[in-house]
């Protein structure tokens, strides 16, 4: 009987140990900025903001540089529906409308390397990578939640290396 307790109190335990339920760093998308941050609040707003060019620069007036993988890119979809909903095709409309107002949207890089040395180089950047890409390179001003339906995609992205 005493075995069972001790069986079952580590059960409840192990889980505390990785987090409690909490979601784990390397299950969620890290929105990253350089060593030297713009000044803004980095809440789910104004991140929708910034990322929808709503937002264009900082409260010290200095540019934002929002960052995007490409539209078919796994972690691009994953970031998208998190954070607006949507996936990236069904955004084409808002941009049409905003190139009519000369707003263009967020620079595309290649991979998550590639988001990472932007990011890290240019002042008031901000983009996205897998929690588990993050380096001294870079801040995380935020995580978000990856979708249910594009966990084990993200996953493997984490379990191999990233080709250039």
């Amino acid at each position: 009987m005493n075995l069972w307790r001790v069986l079952l109190g580590l059960a409840l335990l192990v889980p505390c140990l990785t987090g409690c339920g909490q979601t784990r760093a390397d299950d969620s998308i890290a929105v990253i900025v350089g060593n030297n941050p713009p000044h803004i609040s980095f809440d789910r707003s104004n991140l929708l903001d910034i990322f929808l060019k709503r937002i264009q620069v900082d409260d010290d007036r200095a540019a934002l540089v929002p960052l995007n993988l490409a539209s078919t890119n796994p972690l691009r979809v994953a970031f998208s529906l998190s954070l607006t909903g949507e996936r990236p095709a069904a955004m084409q409309r808002y941009w049409t409308e905003r190139y009519f107002y000369g707003i263009s949207p967020p620079y595309t890089v290649r991979s998550q390397e590639a988001m990472l040395r932007f990011v890290a180089d240019t002042p008031g950047a901000i983009g996205y990578v897998a929690s588990c890409r993050v380096d001294g390179r870079v801040r995380v001003a935020a995580h978000l939640p990856v979708p249910e339906e594009l966990a084990s995609q993200i996953h493997q992205l984490c379990a191999q290396p990233e080709a250039e």
